[in-house]
Order: C-alpha cells, then structure tokens, then sequence
C-alpha cells in the first residue's frame, strides 16, 4: 500500500489531477509495473532495417529480458530470448553481426539462428528421452510489425500490435512517407546513456513542450541566431503553438507547426544558401507524390510519438527513435538511434545527422538540459513523505480542441492508462 494514498487523483469537477510521488521512488511500484505493464505491452524490438540479411543478428533487451533480433537463414525476423536451454548462460554475447548460428561459450550448446538446437557436446550421455527438438531458444510469445517497427509482447494473449497502436499509426505512417519508396532505415550509431531518474519522467518530458522557453532557452537562441524566426505573439508561450492529442491505449503526441527546422522547411536558414536548391527539390518530389496538403504535413509539422509504455519516436529536425527501460525506481537506460530515408544523398544525411546530434545527441543543445531537469526533480522526490504529489491539471476545464501543447491533457493520457493497468491488475 502506498503511504500517500491513490496513485493518480482525478477531479474533473475541480480540475484537479494529481500524481503520487511515492510513484516515483517505490520499488514495489517498479516490481508491478515490470508485472502489470511491460509484461503485458507491446515493446520495442527493432527496426526491420537493422537487420537486412539473413543471419543479420542484434542483442539487446527488451523488458528486461535479453533477446536476440534477428533474420533466419530463411530470411523471417525472429526474436530469441537469448539464453541457453541448458544452465541459462547467454548465447548471443556480441551487439550485433551475421551468423548461422549462435554457440552457448558455457557448455558448448550451439542453436541456429530459427533458435532450432543444432548440437550438444556428449548427447549421448543423455537418456533417450532428451529431446533436441523440444529445448531450442525460446521466443518471444508475439512478434508482430508496423511499418517495419517491429515489437514484442510477453502477454500470450494480448490484442494484436495493430490494434493496440490505435490512433499512432497515423504518425508513424507520416514518418514513414519521407522516404520516396516508403523505406526508411537506422543510420549507423547507437546513442546510449542513463539518467538518475525514473523512467515515466522521460515518458513526460518527451512531449512537453511546456519547459521549453525555460529548460532549452540556449537552443532557442541558437535557432535565433540562426536565422529560424522564434518571434512569440504577446503571451504565447512557444513562437508557434501546437496540440497535444490522446491517440488511445495511452499513446499520445504533441503535433506542432514547423519552427524546429524540418528537412524541407526551415533548414535553410541553418544550413544557408547551398541547401536551397537541394531542399526545394525535396519539397518538390513530396507535393509531387503526396499532394500539396499531404506534403505540407509531412513538411512543415513536427511531432513527439510516446508509445506506451516505452517508445518515443520524435521527428522534428530528425527522426529519433529513444527506446529506454527501468533498471531502478531512480535510474533509466535510454537507447537511441537516427532513423532516415534509404534514398538520401551524403548530403542530405549531412544534414540529419547535424540536426541529431545537435538537438538529440548527449552533448547536444537539448538532452543535457532534460537530462538535468529529471535528475532534479528525482532528487526533490527524496522529500515524497512531506511534498506527497506533482500537479498535471494545467489544461484542464479546457475543451478538448483547445488543449495546447503546453498544456498537460495529453501527458494526463498517459498516467490514465499506466493507472488503469497498475490499479485493475494484481
């Protein structure tokens, strides 16, 4: 039982929605979350890109548990969990390669890469019961794909990928329509850091646009300075002001207007005169293939995709996708990769990768600050006992239309559904 109480407050009468900071420093929490939501979501796996070939192979995790990512000898994607049927010893100890098989470095126990078990050093000293056919990897209970976003669930029962994905498949599709033949793929390079803070922080910041004038107001400067017109009407918070959005299942978005630099929009004023050329040329071919008003919104619209629980694609002056777990109630692993069109030039990959690292990247402009930001707030959470709960009811009496960005409606979407799972599961 938490010593505060509920877990979210909701007064629509008084306009009040309220979070329990116990939330935030519980390991029991943690240990129910693990049991009640990524135990039973759709989690990220990987991109189809990743693994182009067969006997492409990347290990990484996936809620909590090691997997294997890969493309069978056949060419089906496939995903292990990457532990020996034999004492548990991992099977997979590199990042990523091409392989036939994979080769437990314990006892000798070598898999395929279908996870079929090929061989065991001194079978025979087994009964006549052992049974290879029945003790190869295991995988995951549900592989399934959107757009070459592949994920896992660990829940056996769970409602198909498609469905749950409701309304973001709408943004991931615009995503995807930057790429001429609707191929988009991983650019070379892993991000990785942690954050001393927990992980439904990085869930918020991720589409908060509230902090920006006071968190990011050195980036905004820069964007200044570069020539990006960052001009606020008088009291406006943002230089142009968007609209957070309930996508449904707990996704959620923030869908705003263009003045973070897209591709073919306001790049120039960054990337000077030689672009011009090249941008409208860009800006050509989507009008051309698109339409002029699907264009525009592939254009000149930024959005931040949160897809429950873990997943944060975020395409403004790149595509990033920031996939991150709990290690601890105060600590998060985040994994981040640039996503681009197959179809780029060097320059135009130039460009994108600036743009990642500059905003996006560890050392950039951006996620330092956030990164700052949640460690302070965690740190404040120490006082949970005496200050018991954050305050997420900016926004609301509004009508729904109205909510702006740099309301809270949207990150409501979030803590609606991580309660709903946390309080109706046991």
């Amino acid at each position: 039982m938490l010593a505060n109480g509920k877990l979210v407050i909701e007064s629509s009468a008084e306009n009040r929605f309220l979070v329990n900071r116990e939330v935030f420093v519980s390991d029991d929490i943690l240990k129910r979350e693990r049991e009640n939501i990524f135990n039973r979501s759709w989690i990220y796996a990987g991109h189809s890109s990743e693994i182009r070939k067969p006997g492409d192979f990347r290990s990484r995790h996936a809620a909590g548990r090691p997997i294997i990512f890969c493309r069978d000898t056949q060419g089906e994607v496939r995903v292990h969990i990457n532990s020996c049927r034999h004492r548990g010893a991992m099977v997979c100890r590199e990042r990523e390669g091409n392989t036939r098989g994979f080769y437990c470095f314990y006892h000798g126990w070598t898999f395929n890469n279908d996870g079929a078990l090929r061989s065991v050093p001194g079978a025979d000293s087994y009964g006549e019961r052992f049974d290879k056919s029945q003790l190869g990897l295991v995988p995951a209970p549900r592989l399934e794909c959107y757009r070459d976003f592949w994920f896992v669930n660990f829940d056996a029962n769970a409602r198909p990928l498609v469905d749950d994905l409701a309304g973001a498949k709408e943004y991931i599709d615009i995503i995807v329509e930057q790429s001429p033949s609707g191929q988009m793929e991983i650019i070379s390079g892993t991000q990785e850091y942690e954050i001393k803070a927990n992980w439904k922080l990085l869930v918020e910041n991720s589409v908060d646009d509230y902090h920006l004038l006071s968190t990011h107001i050195t980036w905004m400067n820069y964007m200044s300075h570069s020539g990006v017109n960052m001009k606020r009407d008088k009291g406006a918070l943002l230089p142009m002001q968007g609209r957070g959005k309930d996508l449904g299942n707990g996704h959620l978005v923030i869908d705003n207007p263009n003045y973070r630099g897209r591709p073919v929009a306001a790049w120039i004023s960054i990337y000077g005169e030689d672009a011009k050329a090249d941008i409208a040329n860009m800006r050509a071919e989507l009008v051309a293939r698109l339409g002029e008003d699907r264009a525009r919104r592939v254009a000149d619209t930024n959005r931040n995709l949160a897809i429950f629980p873990n997943l944060v694609l975020n395409d403004g002056s790149s595509v990033t996708v920031r996939n991150f777990w709990p290690v601890a109630p105060d600590r998060i692993k985040v994994t981040a990769w640039c996503l681009g069109p197959v179809e780029e030039t060097q320059e135009q990959r130039a460009r994108r990768l600036h743009a990642f690292l500059t905003f996006y990247g560890p050392g950039s402009f951006a996620t330092p600050d956030d990164v700052a930001a949640l460690e302070s707030a965690q740190a404040g959470y120490a006082s949970w006992q005496e200050v018991t709960h954050n305050d997420l009811s900016r926004g609301m009496g509004k009508a729904l239309p109205d909510q702006l960005d740099t309301d809270e409606e949207h990150i409501r979407v979030f803590w609606r559904r991580w309660s709903q799972l946390m309080e109706t599961q046991s």
